[in-house]
């Protein structure tokens, strides 16, 4: 484990957020690669390494946020857990009940705003139910008209409805705009990368339009809008599922837009006539002649 000379003489000994840089920084590590590993926000591990406990949401938070961070760089979570408690209690922080069962990673526990926005979304879903039921059931019930021949002539078939195809694919630059906080990795088929941090609210990101097959890693799909040319797509995943290897080049969101569409199944309207069998004609049978008669004896 990495540890900091803090009891030579004449050496002061360094806080908790200084131990975690230095070991961070010798480890060959940045911020945006232990907030993958750990899935704490960029702003709650820079309050960490400037011993900003203000900035945290709670003391527990703090603690668990540097256990979780002690434990990427390889210093001792237990020790670095004292330290933020001495820290806290120097500086002369509202004391808190410590429990022996903390949260195993408070990284994990959803934010206040994931939880708000999740209720919203429920909201708008009832009410679109509610108002797409009341239309189907006050709607007017198509009517159903037949037309009965007057005379021997048959009546027209009806015109086939016309089926519609694929929307035509979108062209243009590639824009990523998060709507929330949300973190990304985007690299291109040689794993090189070409983005790695955490998305503010309202930031854009354009991919290379020569980027080699771009693809993206995120846990937070939703948080993405996506637009081809200026023409928005469908997401790139479902809600909080981890989406990889997903490419987002012109073509790749093309291809995802319009699949190719299944083979039609023949049916007796589609399969083509078969001629009758020849009838074999029958061959007539010779008519029969009648015998000449006998010749009449002379007396």
């Amino acid at each position: 484990m990495a540890e900091l000379d803090t009891e030579t003489p004449g050496h002061s000994p360094a806080s908790v957020g200084e131990r975690l840089k230095a070991a961070r920084e010798a480890a060959g590590l940045d911020l945006a690669d232990v907030a993958s590993r750990t899935r704490i926000p960029l702003r709650h591990l820079q309050a960490l390494e400037t011993d900003d406990f203000d900035a945290l949401p709670s003391p527990t938070y703090s603690v668990g946020f540097a256990k979780a961070h002690a434990r990427v760089v390889g210093l001792d979570e237990v020790d670095i857990a004292a330290g933020v408690r001495s820290q806290l209690d120097r500086a002369g922080r509202d004391r808190f009940d410590y429990v022996p069962h903390e949260p195993a990673d408070p990284a994990r526990v959803p934010p206040r705003l994931l939880a708000w926005t999740a209720a919203a979304i429920a909201v708008l879903l009832l009410i679109g139910y509610g108002v797409w039921r009341t239309v189907w059931l006050n709607g007017a019930a198509p009517s159903v008209t037949t037309e009965v021949a007057t005379n021997d002539s048959a009546a027209p078939a009806p015109a086939a409805t016309p089926t519609p195809g694929p929307a035509a694919a979108a062209t243009g630059p590639v824009v990523l705009t998060a709507t929330d906080a949300v973190w990304v990795r985007i690299y291109d088929a040689d794993n090189n990368r070409l983005l790695q941090k955490e998305m503010a609210v309202g930031e854009r990101y354009e991919v290379p339009a020569d980027a080699n097959n771009p693809q993206i890693l995120t846990g937070r799909p939703q948080a993405l809008r996506v637009t081809v040319g200026g023409q928005e797509v469908a997401p790139l995943g479902d809600a909080d599922k981890t989406v990889k290897d997903v490419g987002i080049s012109a073509a790749a969101l093309a291809a995802r837009a319009n699949p190719p569409a299944p083979a039609p199944a023949e049916t007796a309207a589609t399969r083509p006539a078969r001629a009758p069998a020849a009838v074999p004609t029958p061959t007539p049978m010779p008519t029969p002649v009648a015998p000449e008669p006998l010749p009449t004896a002379i007396p």
